[in-house]
């Protein structure tokens, strides 16, 4: 952990967030400041500054796929972006949302956990 890192923080439970995802070796929660409904931050739970660095990166690349088949299903769009940034915050994250036209409250973190989640069984069930 990097104690100056806030997605170490998250990972750690020291700043609440919304997630939609998690298991031993990553977690998935919504962006605070998102560009569209279910805007999802995708990181690795150990700190590594670089999406590239990250090992398992199968297993990483894998699951932002399913959040975005989820985030297809939860919101009714076929337009997903995924982007990769490394500036703003230096741990490794991959940000997935619908297209920015997407219909929905945006700052509506709950209902949008809850209908990437709920997609996100069903995805499970069919990946």
């Amino acid at each position: 952990m990097n104690n100056e890192c806030i997605f170490c923080k998250i990972v750690h439970g020291d700043i609440p967030s919304y997630k939609v995802y998690e298991d031993e070796n990553f977690t998935a929660f919504l962006d605070i400041r998102p560009w569209s409904p279910g805007h999802t931050l995708v990181i690795p739970k150990e700190h590594h500054t670089w999406v590239w660095d990250v090992p398992q990166s199968d297993k990483y690349f894998a699951l932002a796929r399913r959040i975005a088949l989820s985030q297809r299903a939860a919101f009714g769009t076929d337009f997903v972006i995924a982007k990769i940034f490394g500036e703003e915050v230096p741990h490794a994250h991959i940000q997935v949302y619908p297209n920015e036209g997407t219909k929905g409250d945006k700052m509506a973190f709950e209902e949008n956990a809850a209908k990437i989640r709920n997609a996100l069984d069903s995805i499970n069930a069919t990946v």
